[in-house]
C-alpha cells in the first residue's frame, strides 16, 4: 500500500483530520441524527499498519454496482446487543439501500424455538418441544453452533421451519442450509406441499444439508421424524437463506450473555463459520466481559486473540472490524469503569491483528456517556441495553463509519 494511505489508516497522523474534514463535504449523513452528546469526531474506523482486507473489500462492495460482485458476506458477532437483530440488520439494510440491492440473503437462527427474542426479519416455528443451550453460564452443553446457541427436540415427530417477514430487504430465497446434527435415528425432509426442490445435498464436514429450489420461496417446513426411541436428540443450529440476486448477506451471531469466550466453545464454529462466506466480519463482544467482577484485560485479549485466529484460519481474506464496548452500568447504579479498560484492549487487537476497531465508546460520549442516552430515550432503564430507537441509531452509524473509509479510498484525493 502507498505511504499516503496508510497515513490515513494510522490513527495517530495528521492525514486523520483532513479525512474527516473531507468526509463531512462529500457524505453529508443526512439520515444520521445527531445529539450533542455524542462526539461525532470518532466515527470513524481505526486501522492498523496494513489494511489490505478492507481495501478488498472496499472492492467487492464497487463491483456491485457494475454487478461484478455478485455477494459480499456480513457477520455480526455479538451478545444480546447483536441478537435482537435491530442494530446489525439496520447496518446492512443502509448498505443494500446505499448499493441500490435487495440480494444476499440471511443466516437465521430459530430463536422462538428456543423462547427468546430474534430479529424482526425472520421468524422460526414448530409445533414440537425443543430445549435450549448456550455457551453461557448453566445452559452451558455441547454441541454449540456457530451462533453458541443450539436446539434440540427428542420428539418422535414435529414440525419445524423459518420463515422472511415484510420487514426483510432480501425477501426471497433460492436455497437453504439446515445446519443440525448428523443423527441417522433422525431424518427430516420438506412438506410436501412445497413442490419447487431441484437439488438435496448433505456436507457432513460443514455441518448442514442444503435443498435448492426451481423457483424463490419465502418460508420452508420441515417433517422431522424420530426412527429409533433410543438414539439421542435432533440438534438444530440454524439456517442459511440464500438469495442469488446482488447484495449484503447478513448473519447476525447473537446470543445473550454472550462473552468474549462464548463463541470459541462451539466445536463447529470453524466448520459452518466457513460455509458463510464472510467478507466483513463484525465483533461487539464486552459488555458482559466487564460486568464480571473478574475481568482483567490480558485473558480478554487472548479470548479476542482465539476468535480472531479462528475467524482468519477459515475466512482469511475478511476484514475484521472491532467495537469498543458501549459505555453502560453495574445493576443499574454503578458506572462501568472497566469499559476503559476494554477501549484499550481494542486498540492492542488492532495493531496485533491488523484490524480496524470503531470506537463506539468514545463516540458515545464515553465514560457516563449511557445516562445521556437513557434521557433521550436511546438507551433502556437497565443503562445497559439500548432501545430500538438507540440500536437503529448504532447500525446508521456505523454504517456511516465504514461508508467514509469506503469513500475516502474509493475517491479521495492524495495527500
Amino acid at each position: 500500500m502507498k505511504k499516503t494511505k496508510r497515513m490515513f489508516l494510522n490513527k495517530h497522523t495528521l492525514a486523520l483530520l483532513f479525512v474527516y474534514l473531507f468526509y463531512s463535504a462529500c457524505f453529508p449523513q443526512a439520515n444520521v441524527k445527531r445529539y450533542t452528546f455524542m462526539k461525532m469526531e470518532y466515527n470513524h474506523l481505526y486501522f492498523g499498519k496494513d489494511s489490505t482486507a478492507f481495501l478488498k473489500l472496499y472492492g467487492k462492495m464497487k463491483g456491485l454496482s457494475t454487478q461484478e460482485t455478485k455477494r459480499i458476506g456480513v457477520v455480526h458477532f455479538g451478545g444480546s446487543h447483536v441478537q435482537a437483530g435491530v442494530w446489525s440488520s439496520t447496518f446492512v439494510n443502509d448498505l443494500q439501500m446505499e448499493f441500490k440491492t435487495d440480494g444476499g440473503g440471511y443466516f437465521v437462527f430459530p430463536y422462538k424455538l428456543a423462547n427468546t427474542n430474534g430479529p424482526s426479519f425472520a421468524s422460526s416455528f414448530s409445533n414440537g418441544k425443543w430445549k435450549r443451550y448456550r455457551a453461557i453460564g448453566k445452559d452451558y452443553c455441547l454441541p454449540l453452533g456457530m451462533c453458541a446457541l443450539s436446539v434440540s427436540t427428542k420428539d418422535s415427530s414435529n414440525y419445524f421451519g423459518i420463515k422472511l417477514t415484510p420487514k426483510a430487504v432480501s425477501k426471497q430465497f433460492y436455497s437453504i442450509k439446515v445446519y443440525h446434527n448428523f443423527n441417522s435415528a433422525y431424518s427430516f425432509s420438506l412438506d410436501s406441499l412445497l413442490e419447487t426442490t431441484t437439488v438435496r445435498e448433505e456436507n457432513r464436514e460443514a455441518g448442514y444439508t442444503l435443498f435448492k429450489f426451481k423457483t424463490a420461496v419465502d418460508s420452508v417446513n420441515f417433517k422431522l421424524l424420530r426412527k429409533d426411541s433410543l438414539a439421542g436428540e435432533f440438534i438444530l443450529f440454524g439456517f442459511s437463506l440464500d438469495n442469488v440476486s446482488p447484495g449484503f448477506y447478513l448473519a447476525g451471531l447473537g446470543a445473550n450473555g454472550a462473552a468474549s469466550n462464548s463463541f470459541v466453545k462451539c466445536f463447529d464454529l470453524s466448520s459452518q463459520f466457513k460455509s458463510l462466506d464472510a467478507d466483513l466480519v463484525i465483533l461487539s463482544l464486552g459488555v458482559n466481559d466487564t460486568q464480571s467482577k473478574d475481568f482483567g484485560k490480558d485473558e480478554f485479549i487472548e479470548n479476542y486473540d482465539s476468535l480472531i485466529m479462528v475467524i482468519k484460519s477459515v475466512s482469511p481474506d475478511a476484514a475484521i472490524i472491532l467495537t469498543t464496548t458501549s459505555d453502560n452500568f453495574i445493576k443499574r447504579k454503578r458506572s462501568n469503569s472497566k469499559s476503559i479498560t476494554a477501549k484499550q484492549a481494542m486498540f492492542e487487537l488492532m495493531e496485533k491483528h491488523n484490524v480496524a476497531v470503531w470506537d463506539l465508546f468514545s463516540l458515545m460520549g464515553g465514560y457516563k456517556s449511557m445516562l445521556k442516552w437513557q434521557k433521550a430515550g436511546l438507551a433502556g432503564k437497565d443503562r445497559v441495553h439500548f432501545t430500538p430507537k438507540g440500536y437503529v441509531l448504532l447500525g446508521d452509524l456505523m454504517f456511516e463509519a465504514l461508508m467514509k473509509s469506503y469513500l475516502f479510498n474509493s475517491k479521495a484525493p492524495q495527500l
